[in-house]
């Protein structure tokens, strides 16, 4: 995973299958980043080919932590296959979700 830190934004992207290993690796990658109370957390999908329930677990307990800190969580580039998974559940609607990282920064 990557994690990248620039102008009041952390980045995160993870990689392959959001799923209780990689979801795990992000919940702790956020949990470092709490004391910091950085005002935007991006979680960039472009690279996640694949979600299931507790990678989507792990993304709504990310979002109660930032919530709590005060900080926002969204995402971005969020690949077709896994969007569905948002829309099934309709998490679409609770999350920030922007098509592409560029139109994140630009409405920042």
């Amino acid at each position: 995973m990557i994690v990248t830190k620039e102008c009041q934004m952390i980045l995160f992207q993870p990689q392959g299958r959001l799923d209780l290993e990689v979801g795990t690796n992000l919940l702790q990658q956020l949990a470092i980043r709490v004391s910091q109370q950085d005002a935007l957390w991006v979680i960039n999908l472009a690279k996640v080919d694949f979600m299931d329930s507790s990678g989507l677990v792990s993304l709504i307990k990310g979002l109660k932590e930032a919530r709590a800190c005060g900080c926002r969580l969204v995402l971005c580039n969020v690949q077709a296959n896994v969007r569905l998974v948002f829309e099934l559940t309709q998490l679409d609607s609770v999350f920030e979700i922007f098509d592409t990282y560029e139109n994140l920064i630009s409405n920042c």
